[in-house]
C-alpha cells in the first residue's frame, strides 16, 4: 500500500522476484493509495495538528485502501507499516514472516501516517536500520525481497539461502568461480579437490572465521556444534598470542 506503486513495480518485476511472480510462486500488488482518497484532486494528506513541518497522510484512504485489500482476500493480511521506529528486520524476522499467506506493507511518506489507521490496522512495524529515508518504499521493497527469496522454488535450491550470511547466526563462506587464478591469487586446493567432507568442513571453518573476525556477537545466538566450539576456541588462542 503505497503513493509510489510504480516504483515498487519497477523492482519486484526484475530479476528473481520477478520470475517467481512469473512462475506463480508469489503474488505481489502494489496498491495506491491515492485511488481510495474522496478528494477530487486526489490529495491524501493535510498539515498535521499542533503544528509542525510538514504533511500527513489522512487515515480515510489508508484504510480505504486496507479494506480493499481485505474484501480482495477474503481476509485480513498481516499489516506491516514500514517506520523508522520498528524493530530492525533481522533474518529471523524474515524467517518468522514466511508463516503469513498474506502480508500487507505499508508504506508511509512525508511526515508519517495519521496515527488512528496505523493504531486500527496495523499489527507490527519494521524498521531496516536505524536512519529516516523519504519514504517506506524501499524498506517494503527490502523486506519483501528477504522473504520471497525463501519461498519454496524461488531460489535454485534451499542450499542457496541456508547457507548465506545470517541465516544461522554464522557469516557465509568466501565463493569462488573461474578462472582458477586471477591475477596470481589461485582458487583454495580444497575446493579443486571435489572431496566434499573436506570442502564443507572448510566452509565451516571459514564461517566460523568470518563470523569470529567481523561479527563476534552473533556467535551468541548461533547453533554450534562441538567440533565449531573447538575451533572457535583454537582460533580465540592463536589470537591472543
Amino acid at each position: 500500500m503505497t503513493l509510489f506503486p510504480e516504483m515498487c513495480e519497477t523492482v519486484v518485476s526484475e530479476s528473481i522476484l520477478g520470475r517467481a511472480r512469473e512462475k506463480g510462486l508469489v503474488e505481489i500488488n502494489c496498491r495506491n493509495i491515492r485511488k481510495y482518497t474522496l478528494d477530487k484532486h486526489r490529495r491524501v494528506d493535510d498539515a498535521p495538528y499542533g503544528g509542525g513541518s510538514g504533511m500527513v497522510i489522512q487515515a480515510q484512504p489508508v484504510y480505504d485502501c486496507y479494506k480493499s485489500l481485505c474484501e480482495d482476500l477474503g481476509k485480513k493480511p498481516h499489516v506491516i507499516y514500514m517506520s523508522p521506529q520498528g524493530t530492525v528486520l533481522t533474518q529471523k524476522k524474515a524467517i518468522e514472516l514466511l508463516k503469513y499467506d498474506n502480508i500487507a506493507l505499508l508504506c508511509g511518506h512525508y511526515e508519517g501516517i495519521d496515527e488512528r489507521v496505523l493504531e486500527e490496522i496495523v499489527d507490527e512495524e519494521i524498521s531496516i536500520g536505524d536512519y529516516v529515508l523519504t519514504g517506506g518504499e524501499l524498506p517494503a521493497i527490502i523486506v519483501a525481497d528477504s522473504v520471497c527469496r525463501m519461498l519454496p522454488g524461488v531460489l535454485s535450491a534451499d542450499e542457496s539461502f541456508m547457507n548465506e550470511s545470517h541465516y544461522n547466526s554464522v557469516l557465509e563462506h568466501p565463493q569462488y568461480t573461474r578462472p582458477e587464478e586471477w591475477q596470481g591469487k589461485r582458487v583454495p586446493d580444497v575446493l579443486l579437490s571435489g572431496h566434499h567432507a573436506n570442502i564443507q568442513k572448510w566452509q565451516r571453518e571459514k564461517q566460523l572465521e568470518r563470523t569470529l573476525a567481523k561479527r563476534p556477537d552473533m556467535l551468541e545466538k548461533a547453533e554450534l556444534t562441538k567440533k565449531d566450539k573447538e575451533y572457535l576456541k583454537s582460533l580465540k588462542e592463536i589470537r591472543c598470542e
